[in-house]
């Protein structure tokens, strides 16, 4: 089997599979700390499941995507599927890809939108080791009734401190997914997030 029809073959059932997959992202962004399966790891590509049919549901030619980590066979994988741009400049990014337990992410480096189109701001997908084990925290917003408990692990270093400013820039702001194996969290700029102390 050569490369194209190896390609060709990663999504065999595109199209319900694409819109089961843009169903759990909304429910995900909705409801921010509930955990969504969106799907088992694809053939063809080094990323999750969860990673993969995200970029596949959400990018087309239109959507520049950047990447933390240079990944040329993943870049070549989602451009072939959907058109999808590499873009460098991290500003430019409709979609950005940041791997597990990377230091140096720096949310302010993404677009924001502006105050009266806040949507055209950059959705950051964070593959993560593990949704829960980390340090505690406690999310409060729309979606959430009343708190929900979130302890991602393997967060890019200064994560939260970063994060108290993008929410406080809304509507500005970026959004986040978090991804790890077959599942998604997510973590819109409407979330207000507190550090816990561990009992």
């Amino acid at each position: 089997m050569n490369a194209t029809s190896t390609l060709a073959a990663a999504m065999p059932d595109a199209v319900h599979q694409s819109q089961q997959a843009f169903r759990e992202v909304l429910n995900a962004l909705s409801r921010p700390g509930q955990v969504c399966n969106v799907g088992p790891a694809l053939p063809g590509v080094a990323l999750g499941g969860a990673m993969a049919r995200l970029l596949l549901s959400l990018t087309d030619d239109e959507t520049p995507v950047w990447w933390q980590q240079d990944d040329a066979p993943s870049q070549y994988w989602l451009r072939f599927h959907t058109g999808a741009p590499v873009t460098t400049l991290p500003e430019l990014a409709s979609f950005a890809v940041v791997r597990a337990s990377q230091d140096g992410l720096n949310l302010n480096a993404f677009a924001a939108g502006t105050a009266t189109s806040p949507e055209f701001s950059t959705t950051v997908l964070i593959e993560l080791p593990a949704l829960h084990g980390g340090a505690p925290t406690q999310g409060r917003g729309p979606g959430i009734k009343h708190s929900c408990q979130l302890d991602l692990a393997g967060l890019p270093v200064g994560f939260w401190a970063q994060w108290q400013a993008n929410h406080a820039a809304f509507p500005q702001g970026v959004d986040i997914i978090f991804t790890c194996g077959d599942r998604c969290l997510g973590l819109p700029r409407t979330t207000r997030v507190q550090r816990l102390e561990r009992v």
